[in-house]
């Protein structure tokens, strides 16, 4: 789940780090950018809202933001990877759901959805080792 955190941030850093240029070359003041994380427990899972307030994707590339080699970036500056394996990360390694909510110069809202309880395999930790101790220590 680190890589699809970070992931996310870094996407939500970028966008608001290009509407903060687009505002200041723009000569319009009072923008303040902001990334917000959220968390949310309840009724056998668990929810986490990554939220900036960037420059959100156009509705015509909405549908495609988890299809691999697909970005919105600008040539050379991402791999088109990194939404693509995230979801994969959530859905299929943990049995979680990832959604987005955008609009173009508003922002974009990232939800997790994960179970309250590990997927069968997906992050459990192993068991402490057991180790026998010969007769007379302790």
């Amino acid at each position: 789940m680190g890589r699809v955190f970070l992931n996310l941030l870094d996407n939500a850093f970028d966008s608001v780090r290009a509407r903060t240029e687009a505002a200041r070359q723009a000569g319009v003041e009072g923008y303040q950018p902001y990334v917000r994380v959220a968390t949310q427990r309840g009724d056998g899972v668990v929810l986490i809202r990554i939220e900036d307030n960037g420059t959100g994707i156009p509705e015509r590339l909405q549908e495609r933001v988890f299809e691999p080699f697909f970005t919105t970036k600008r040539s050379g500056e991402g791999t088109g990877l990194g939404l693509s394996l995230a979801y994969e990360i959530v859905t299929a390694g943990h049995g979680g759901s990832m959604e987005v909510v955008t609009a173009e110069g508003v922002g974009t809202t990232f939800t997790i959805t994960l179970p309250a309880e590990p997927a069968d395999g997906a992050d459990t930790p192993a068991p402490p080792a057991q180790t026998a101790a010969a007769p007379g220590e302790r």
